[in-house]
């Protein structure tokens, strides 16, 4: 989600490496990230993205076993708190995307090399969709069951439009503490685990509250849920381009 970079305690970093800022938007922060191999970073990225969908989307399955015990509440602060520990742990090695609209609207404000578009959304993806596949093994489900597919409980256009704003607003979210040197960089991962939170408390009953082609296309493969998937493909794709390029005209004319 965030970009959070490596470096010493020289440039008050949290602990010994977590300085958020995104990994292109100085030449001496670009120079300090791309030191790691390649193959690290995507290897952080498809960690980072399963953990986040297996918990995410587990404890939706857990929910629905238990009888809604947990709640849309519950659902919602888990999700929260495994995008923010995750953006904290490997954060400083892939920039934390777990998200190929975050990856895409980064990379269309010129802010992540267009070439590694590719290889990160295939690591995201492929993170996914083994986190669909371990939560199948764990819980035995049968082979028409979700396994916390978002599927819109509403109309097409309307869970477009609300996967619009609430990827808007959290792209809007990201850029800010991941992309410019007045923010506090230390608090990043909470600020972006809030804001997930928050959208799903609100928009997860209607939508799912995706916010992550990824999030939605390992359980849909998965568990063969495709209803409305092109909503969870344009919507926050769409939102997160328009959040990144929202922020960087605002930070342009503060």
């Amino acid at each position: 989600m965030a970009e959070i970079g490596e470096g010493g305690g020289a440039n008050g970093h949290h602990g010994e490496t977590i300085d958020i800022k995104d990994e292109t938007f100085s030449s001496h922060h670009q120079t300090s990230v791309f030191t790691l191999p390649f193959l690290q970073k995507l290897i952080a990225e498809v960690l980072g993205t399963y953990f986040m969908v297996f918990a995410g989307c587990g404890v939706v399955v857990v929910d629905v076993e238990k009888e809604n015990k947990i709640g849309q509440t519950g659902i919602s602060i888990v999700w929260g708190l495994v995008v923010m520990v995750m953006i904290y742990s490997v954060g400083h090695i892939s920039g934390a995307h777990f998200n190929p609209a975050v990856t895409i609207a980064f990379a269309s404000c010129k802010r992540f090399p267009l070439k590694n578009v590719p290889a990160y959304v295939f690591a995201q993806i492929l993170g996914s969709i083994l986190a669909s596949v371990t939560l199948r093994l764990v819980f035995n489900w049968k082979h028409n069951s979700s396994l916390g597919a978002t599927i819109p409980s509403g109309s097409d256009v309307q869970s477009l439009v609300l996967e619009f704003i609430i990827t808007f607003y959290l792209m809007f979210v990201i850029a800010g503490v991941a992309t410019d040197n007045r923010a506090i960089g230390e608090l990043a991962g909470l600020a972006i685990g809030s804001t997930i939170l928050l959208n799903a408390i609100f928009a997860g009953p209607i939508t799912g509250a995706s916010m992550n082609p990824a999030r939605t296309l390992g359980p849909a493969i998965v568990s063969s849920q495709y209803k409305g998937l092109w909503v969870y493909m344009l919507g926050p794709t769409a939102g997160a381009i328009a959040g990144a390029w929202a922020y960087k005209r605002h930070k342009v004319h503060y």
